[in-house]
């Protein structure tokens, strides 16, 4: 048998009392009255019994409200849709009632603070990071002006070498800058995406012919398998940058005389892009924050003169915005394939 509601508990008390009061009225006479007494006696019980359940009902509502209500309404206000909604509603079991949305109200807090415990490891990681990648070139920089003003600037070998290295820092301060500004406007939605109906081809040619250079010295080749004319609709700026960033990626941590190449496929409104290398590859543990910004891998993925370390997580951004995902496969020493996908060119 369940708990009883209020209502049902002042019906029992009253019916009680009822019934006992009865009972003594009826004791009290030894010999059976003809004039009607047991009938009178019988209203009388009935009278009762309302009165007492009036009064039970009435006090047994005015103690919960007393007891609960304002734990009630502190979880109730929290949760309601209608304003000035403050009478409890004592049909049925009202304190398991209580008890279940006190309890469904305290494990969502207790999920709002594990969230907020998340995002303050992330806060303080983050600026962690960012501290230490301001700090190497920021570090660099000021040696060399130090370096300058001690008298290198006379000395004719080496102002011109320092002031070169000194430009490259600044350099890559404005890239790292440049990039979370990037980050912040995508997350906001503060960017416009200029979309457009282009050919995916021509995009990763272009990309590939930019990034020719870096390849030589590298040793890597890069190849672009993407049939002409397959179109799609994005942002052509973006969609560049994301391939330059992956490309990139390849080729700082690819092996010597490794390779690098682009496909494509189609998948119903939209077409899935694929782009692979055979370089040192990631270690599973790695590959679920591989997006996160700054996020480093190991020794083998050591920062690097030129990189801003926020490539990857700009590239998840654009993806995003474009309203596409993007997923990372890789094990160590087999290379990495990122996949994502674009809206078909219409």
């Amino acid at each position: 048998m369940g708990q009883l509601s209020p209502r049902q508990v002042a019906l029992v008390a009253a019916l009680i009392v009822a019934l006992v009061t009865a009972a003594i009225v009826l004791l009290g006479y030894a010999v059976p009255d003809t004039s009607g007494q047991w009938w009178w006696t019988i209203v009388a019980a009935l009278i009762l019994f309302l009165a007492a359940f009036g009064a039970f009902s009435y006090g047994i509502e005015r103690f919960i409200h007393s007891r609960i209500k304002m734990l009630y309404r502190t979880v109730h206000d929290l949760r309601r849709t209608r304003p000035g909604r403050d009478r409890l509603d004592l049909k049925g079991d009202v304190l398991t009632k209580v008890n279940t949305e006190v309890q469904e109200w305290a494990t969502a807090r207790r999920d709002e603070i594990k969230e907020l415990h998340e995002r303050e490891k992330f806060r303080r990681e983050f600026i962690g990071n960012l501290a230490h990648e301001l700090k190497t070139p920021i570090f660099n920089i000021q040696g060399y002006i130090l370096t300058l003003l001690e008298g290198g600037l006379e000395d004719e070998k080496v102002n011109r070498d320092f002031l070169h290295r000194a430009s490259n820092g600044v350099d890559r301060l404005m890239k790292i800058v440049e990039d979370l500004d990037l980050i912040t406007k995508l997350e906001s939605g503060v960017m416009d995406l200029r979309l457009g109906r282009m050919d995916l081809h021509l995009v990763v040619s272009d990309t590939m012919e930019s990034l020719e250079l870096l390849c030589k010295e590298k040793g890597m080749t890069l190849q672009n398998k993407i049939a002409p004319q397959t179109m799609v609709q994005a942002d052509k700026d973006r969609l560049t940058q994301v391939f330059t960033n992956l490309l990139s990626n390849s080729i700082n941590y690819g092996r010597e005389g490794g390779a690098c190449t682009v496909r494509s496929y189609p998948l119903g409104d939209q077409v899935v892009v694929e782009v692979k290398d055979d370089g040192i590859g990631i270690a599973s543990e790695h590959l679920p924050r591989l997006f996160e910004r700054f996020y480093r891998v190991g020794k083998s993925r050591a920062r690097n003169e030129g990189g801003s370390g926020l490539g990857l997580a700009i590239v998840k951004h654009i993806i995003d915005a474009h309203h596409q995902t993007i997923t990372v496969n890789s094990e160590e020493g087999n290379g990495t394939t990122f996949n994502f996908t674009l809206e078909r060119g219409r």
